[in-house]
């Protein structure tokens, strides 16, 4: 009879301690931050579900190379190993160490972007909307129609809209695209994946009228390990084979180590355009450091490195993604609405359909985040209006399992305090924005019950 229980492939060496809270203080909390949880010290949060983002807990193999970081300014063994790690799994010519994926994204389109251009992408997450933007250009985002639709299940819901893709090119004009970008899996579409066969396309459409295309990486393993089990012809390749075949694809890549680096900070930039190359590389002196190390110490250079193989052991892959599912697959067998199917390093939850008397103009999935921090101390995020503002088309509560750090019965009590909000869900209110700033306002948005 074979085993289903799925186990943490891992044993825990090292353990810290997380403080229980009164829901007396998480009001008091709730009121101090502005009921935006980006506010809230990390020490009156009972499970921080804010970000997969550097969240993760390290390996003892991550730990050991910690140890042999060298930390000369130029020319160092651990960029080296660095390096090799990042083109024996990426395969880019040039790689570019930066202090994390956001830096990464501000040298890219500074260097290839201009007033006037549009960048498409089958969705940009905020931070890439934001330097995008930034510099005067538009991001344009081309999912599929179903990704558009939360209840609609599709294996590889992060896809891009390729006609969509060849429609705004006609419109626009190839002059005004400097570059495409597919996010890989497709974090504000649910951390749905991306197929192959949609990579492809893509990327083919790309080379018709020669546009340069770079994938957002930061969850690459997890994609892969998706196209391994849900896309025909792929069921007999490791992931390492599936992710080396996608980035074949493109002419470079955006990457937060944060993610399936499996590190606690870190990031880098590749490309195989040598002129490019040294452009990124002269921005890079000026503001992140020297192109050895890019804002990173030696010991976080070989925690990525080794971080990068560990996220594509097949072990590891399969205990992330069917924890993931575990979550969401309890929370919609009792009526939760969520991003179907479940995401691979996310459950998300659908705040319009479960909030209906909320209107988005009332920041449903902030009022709901709210809710879960102040029923149980969980930190959630919101993906919707706040975040996006008009260019939201859903609102979106996610739930973002850091990496090897939660253990079933964690995830066991965050569904138990979702299914306690889920039956007193009418008595929930919307919320009222009292502060904005000028970019990423959801990082420091103050806001204040209707």
């Amino acid at each position: 009879m074979p085993i289903k229980t799925i186990i943490e492939p891992f044993k825990i060496k090292s353990v810290e301690p997380i403080r229980w809270t009164t829901r007396a203080e998480r009001e008091r909390l709730l009121v101090q931050s502005h009921y935006n949880l980006f506010l809230l010290p990390a020490e009156d949060v009972l499970i921080d579900l804010l970000t997969d983002s550097g969240t993760g807990a390290m390996s003892t193999r991550q730990w050991a190379a910690m140890m042999i970081g060298d930390e000369s300014y130029a020319g160092s063994p651990s960029f080296e190993r660095f390096r090799q790690s990042v083109q024996g799994i990426f395969g880019y010519k040039h790689v570019i160490p930066t202090h994390q994926g956001r830096a990464a994204e501000r040298i890219l389109f500074s260097v290839m972007c201009k007033k006037g251009d549009v960048v498409p992408n089958n969705t940009h997450f905020d931070t890439t909307r934001a330097n995008v933007e930034f510099v005067g250009a538009e991001a344009a985002d081309l999912p599929i129609p179903e990704a558009r639709q939360p209840a609609t299940a599709h294996p590889f819901k992060g896809n891009m809209d390729v006609a969509a893709l060849e429609q705004l090119i006609a419109r626009v004009g190839r002059e005004r695209i400097p570059l495409v970008m597919l996010t890989i899996t497709n974090n504000s579409g649910g951390g749905q994946p991306v197929s192959m066969e949609n990579a492809r396309a893509v990327s083919a459409a790309c080379r018709k009228h020669k546009i340069p295309l770079y994938f957002d990486a930061c969850r690459f393993a997890e994609n892969s390990y998706f196209i391994k089990t849900r896309e025909k012809g792929y069921e007999h390749h490791t992931p390492k084979q599936i992710a080396r075949e996608m980035f074949a694809l493109g002419d470079g890549c955006t990457m937060s180590a944060k993610k399936d680096g499996l590190a606690n900070i870190g990031g880098f930039l590749c490309t195989n355009d040598d002129a490019l190359a040294q452009q990124e590389k002269n921005l890079l002196i000026l503001t992140e450091g020297y192109p050895t190390y890019g804002g990173l110490a030696g010991r976080d250079l070989e925690a990525i490195a080794v971080g990068l193989e560990e996220a594509l052991e097949e072990d590891y892959l399969k205990y992330r993604i069917v924890s993931t599912a575990y979550l969401g697959r309890h929370i919609s067998a009792e009526g939760v609405p969520i991003v179907q199917p479940p995401g691979g390093h996310a459950i998300y939850i659908d705040a319009r359909a479960f909030l209906p008397h909320v209107p988005p103009a009332a920041f449903p999935g902030v009022a709901l985040a709210a809710e879960l921090y102040l029923e149980g101390g969980i930190r959630s995020v919101e993906i919707g209006t706040l975040m996006f503002g008009a260019h939201a088309e859903m609102d979106l509560v996610r739930l973002a399992i850091p990496r090897r750090v939660y253990t079933q019965s964690h995830v066991d009590y965050v569904i138990e305090v979702i299914l306690e909000v889920w039956k007193r869900r009418a008595e929930i209110r919307g919320l009222k924005l009292v502060y904005e700033a000028p970019f990423l306002r959801h990082f420091t948005a103050r806001l204040a019950p209707l």
